[in-house]
């Protein structure tokens, strides 16, 4: 398997597995609203770590995108940094990874 397909497959699993807790929270009444989201994410010492963790994270990986794109050849960098908050970076940082492999980055 080429790399471009395995980052495709993590991309895929990036996107099924946290949106389907995403969906099971909102399912049972959770909120998008940011008073209840941040109370959410904020539960416990646990998953307020695996949030900042998470956040800054896609806060490096967003940077390094947008200046990477231009030598590697990915178009629309900015895409990728809005996929990273909006839908996730378990799914948009492996996307991009795919996207700058096809454009030959790497070679």
């Amino acid at each position: 398997m080429n790399a471009s397909r395995a980052y495709l497959l993590l991309a895929a699993a990036g996107l099924l597995l946290p949106w389907y807790f995403n969906l099971a929270y909102l399912g049972g009444g959770g909120s998008l609203a940011p008073g209840a989201f941040l109370a959410a994410v904020s539960a416990n010492a646990l998953t307020s770590a695996i949030t900042w963790d998470v956040y800054i994270a896609a806060a490096v990986a967003s940077v390094w995108m947008v200046r990477d794109a231009p030598r590697s050849g990915v178009r629309r960098p900015w895409l990728y940094v809005v996929l990273c908050f909006a839908v996730g970076l378990a799914f948009a940082y492996p996307l991009y990874l795919a996207r700058r492999e096809a454009a030959g980055a790497d070679r």
